[in-house]
């Protein structure tokens, strides 16, 4: 007799307990993969945003987070002379509000700050930036959630502004928040002269262990960290990732119950169809095959399911305006591997018991079973 046959025929016969403890692996899926997406996603974005057409950050030493880093204009000015030095560019983080809108990033940039040039203006042109107070500027998503155009006036905190340009950037963060000259921004939040982070372009990257080397000795208040290196020490990044597999496998968890209810109800309720296979031939290992045989294919009619909601979830959440740009989900192959993985795991560990039960099961009690 075919085990895989019989494991389809089951599954078909118990139809609606299957589809329980697939909907239970499909909402683990798609929970992980759309809160995965989302944070892998914003984690690349801000990289992106921080690595600017530069090689180095350089950022306060032993601070908890880059909004509380504070860069003097000493400092600036000590990058900006050391003879590795081919640019750098202070920028100031902060976050703002408007009427409806509680929480809008805003950059504190200078006019040379490459991320300028390298904008689609909609209004305005880089030349624009900074040339007159009393102006901001909006990336293109924060412009339509504040239903600002070029030359309107926009409340931003305890102060008006006039749109001076607008434009469109690829990252997300950028394109939804707003941008002051550095000066104004410092002014605005109380930072007189200081800035959150320095991007540096070397002269030649091959002098970068150097220049950390050096900068680092001559200013111990700051930090030097290549791009990549930033990115795998940021504690913020480490905490995200952290929490987004943890929210996942606690959703995986669920349905990893829901398929452990789904096959020890099967064995259950066939306990005398169990005896008579084991009769017939059936070892306790075939037996065990036939039930990790089922929760196999709940798993991957789970996965597929999952992929497909989850996926359908980040093309909606993507075309939402309250989230600001702030979302632009990514997925590497390794991260879909590992949700693969962890379903099949899931599903696998929640047949141990319901195999083992019906393992033990002898044949001449069971035919006497109501």
């Amino acid at each position: 007799m075919n085990i895989l046959s019989l494991v389809f025929t089951n599954l078909r016969r118990h139809h609606w307990r299957a589809l329980i403890g697939t909907a239970g692996i499909a909402f683990g899926v798609a929970a992980m993969l759309a809160i995965l997406a989302i944070v892998t996603g914003a984690i690349g974005m801000f990289q992106r945003l921080l690595s600017s057409d530069s090689h180095y950050l350089v950022f306060e030493r032993n601070v908890s987070d880059l909004f509380f880093s504070s860069v003097t204009p000493e400092q600036v000015a000590a990058i900006r002379a050391r003879p590795e030095v081919a640019e750098a560019h202070p920028v100031l983080f902060g976050i703002v509000s408007a009427p409806g809108r509680p929480v809008i990033t805003c950059f504190g940039v200078e006019a040379a700050d490459p991320r300028l040039a390298k904008a689609e203006w909609r209004a305005g042109t880089a030349a624009d930036f900074g040339r007159r107070a009393g102006e901001i500027f909006l990336g293109s998503r924060a412009a339509e959630f504040l239903a600002a155009r070029a030359g309107d006036e926009v409340e931003i905190g305890r102060g008006r502004f006039r749109v001076g340009g607008i434009f469109k950037t690829e990252n997300g963060f950028e394109d939804g928040g707003v941008f002051l000259p550095l000066a104004a921004a410092q002014e605005f939040f109380h930072r007189a002269g200081a800035a959150s982070v320095v991007t540096v372009k070397l002269r030649d990257q091959a002098q970068g262990a150097a220049f950390k080397r050096a900068l680092e000795a001559a200013q111990p208040g700051v930090i030097a960290l290549e791009n990549r290196e930033f990115n795998s020490t940021y504690n913020s990044f480490k905490i995200l990732n952290f929490t987004a597999w943890a929210v996942g496998i606690c959703a995986f968890c669920l349905g990893g119950l829901g398929v452990a209810n789904t096959m020890l109800l099967s064995v259950f309720t066939r306990i005398r169809e169990i005896a008579i296979l084991r009769v017939c031939g059936f070892s306790g290992a075939q037996v065990a095959g036939l039930i990790f045989g089922e929760a196999t294919t709940i798993a991957a009619a789970g996965v597929a399911a999952g992929f497909t909601l989850g996926f359908a979830l980040l093309a909606l959440l993507e075309r939402v305006p309250q989230f600001n740009g702030y979302i632009q989900a990514t997925l590497q192959p390794l991260v879909l591997a590992g949700i693969v993985v962890t379903a099949f795991v899931t599903a696998a560990l929640g047949a141990i018991y319901p195999a083992r039960f019906a393992m033990k099961i002898q044949p001449a009690e069971a035919l006497r079973y109501e």
